[in-house]
């Protein structure tokens, strides 16, 4: 009698167990199956990327859809170190906002045009460069005259509020320049198709980006002759350990053939080709 009772508590136990480790497993779907616990709620791991949203040809968000050579450089980057599509959560990335987006970890990369400064290692570090770019001019399709910064003088020239690249044209090649100020580059692009500027100025791949697009095209033209470099970099936070990975993945991109495609691609039509003295750049040694 007590050997009975003693292996109806054993058995008792056995289902105990099955029933914990049952509920501790992934269960089953609507077939039947068996479900994986780690994935069920369709998740897994998730890689934050910086871009710009409001530059077309480079970072550029219309509804759910992002495109741009950066956008293009990113993705790839993501997939050498082991993120699908999916996993990707853009994020904009405004250009007063890059390095407080870093240093507090609210990015885990910034593709953004985001130039490599000594100031700016201070805070944060950066992967590459990926890209050489330089100042440059957008002027319409039929202007033969301007050739340079140079031929500027006495001319009007459109920039964006906040920057630096049109005053510099002021201050070192032609002083009677007349500067206007615009809050983007589509609205200086809207002045210089109405004929109420010469030129715009900023970095040459971003003009070409602005050129690409279908209401501009054949209108105007990049001038092609850059007078500044700017590397641009991925910027990561100082505690990050992919600098090595990231300029890995940016290598291969450039030898397979990748990174012209995406420059094509982004400024198709244009007439644009980067400075070949400077690109395809070579990733600068991980510190």
């Amino acid at each position: 009698m007590r050997a009975r009772t003693r292996t109806g508590g054993l058995l008792a136990l056995t289902a105990a167990t099955a029933l914990i480790l049952g509920a501790c497993s992934g269960g089953t779907d609507d077939t039947g199956g068996e479900t994986d616990a780690a994935t069920s709620d369709g998740g897994g791991e998730k890689i934050t990327i910086g871009i710009k949203f409001d530059q077309p040809g480079l970072g550029f968000k219309e509804g759910d859809t992002y495109t741009g050579f950066d956008t293009d450089v990113a993705r790839y980057v993501a997939e050498k170190l082991g993120y699908s599509e999916d996993q990707i959560e853009w994020k904009e990335a405004p250009s007063a906002q890059r390095e407080t987006l870093l240093s507090t970890d609210q990015v885990d990369m910034i593709f953004a045009t985001y130039s490599i400064t000594d100031k700016r290692k201070e805070t944060v570090a950066f992967a590459g460069p990926y890209f050489v770019a330089g100042q440059d001019l957008l002027v319409a399709e039929d202007n033969t005259d301007i050739k340079g910064p140079e031929d500027l003088e006495g001319k009007n020239l459109c920039s964006v509020t906040g920057s630096t690249s049109a005053q510099r044209i002021k201050d070192e090649y032609a002083a009677g320049v007349q500067l206007l100020e615009q809050p983007g580059y589509a609205e200086c692009v809207t002045a210089l198709l109405s004929g109420q500027v010469d030129a715009v100025t900023t970095d040459d791949i971003i003009l070409a980006g602005l050129a690409a697009q279908p209401a501009n095209k054949g209108k105007v033209k990049v001038v092609g002759a850059p007078f500044s470099t700017e590397r641009y970099g991925v910027g990561i936070p100082q505690s990050s350990d992919k600098c090595e990975d990231i300029n890995a993945a940016i290598t291969e991109m450039i030898e397979d053939g990748s990174w012209e495609e995406a420059i094509t691609t982004n400024t198709e039509g244009t007439g644009y080709t980067p400075n070949a003295s400077e690109n395809p750049p070579t990733p600068d040694a991980c510190a």
